[in-house]
């Protein structure tokens, strides 16, 4: 199998970009990709770090996170299962990207920059939910935001489809990988409720 093995080889597979693709960036939250990002509940966070990367859905019940200035966004880190995968990542190396998405657009806002995670009462204290609070928070300094290719999500019918029957669920895929230790149709009957008393 043939390789692309340098950057001239793959700038002449491509071609030059368009030139909307390269005016489209900007370094702040301008006003129309400030309303964009607060109507994000969801995005994907990737992040770099010495053992390896990492991409992690983030979500929340109305804006996944809060702008505290145009160049600077806030992500309350709310209860998962303590892997910390993206927080260890940021604490070694916060070079960081962002991927929000909302419900029924296929357009899809990218955010690059670098993140620090804070323990600050004060800006935890924002987050408060019926009286929890998150245990940190991401705090990113912007380098660029920027529209993505609306190509991937047309293509995929993302918002149009649903194909989730006949998939493994979530308890089955843990007693597989795990060889039964945990896992299975009892996780799964249980998932619902456990997660809704522990959302936050």
């Amino acid at each position: 199998m043939d390789y692309v093995e340098d950057i001239a080889a793959l700038e002449a597979l491509y071609g030059p970009p368009g030139e909307a693709s390269l005016r489209k960036v900007t370094d702040r939250l301008t006003p129309l990709y400030s309303k964009w990002i607060a109507a994000s509940r969801f995005c994907v966070l990737s992040t770099v770090g010495p053992d390896g990367t990492d991409g992690s859905p983030r979500g929340d019940t109305g804006s996944v996170v809060m702008q505290l200035g145009e160049r600077t966004l806030a992500m309350p880190d709310w209860r998962g299962n303590n892997r910390m995968d993206s927080i260890r990542n940021i604490v070694r190396d916060g070079r960081l990207s962002l991927m929000f998405m909302v419900s029924g657009s296929n357009t899809v806002v990218r955010v690059n920059g670098r993140g620090r995670v804070t323990t600050d009462p004060v800006l935890l204290g924002r987050f408060g939910k019926d009286g929890k609070l998150p245990r940190s928070v991401v705090v990113i300094e912007i380098a660029e935001v920027y529209t993505q290719c609306s190509r991937a999500p047309m293509r995929a019918q993302i918002w149009g489809r649903d194909d989730s029957a006949g998939l493994p669920t979530a308890g089955e895929i843990l007693a597989e990988a795990s060889n039964g230790a945990v896992g299975g149709a009892d996780y799964d009957a249980e998932w619902s409720a456990r997660a809704e008393k522990t959302m936050w």
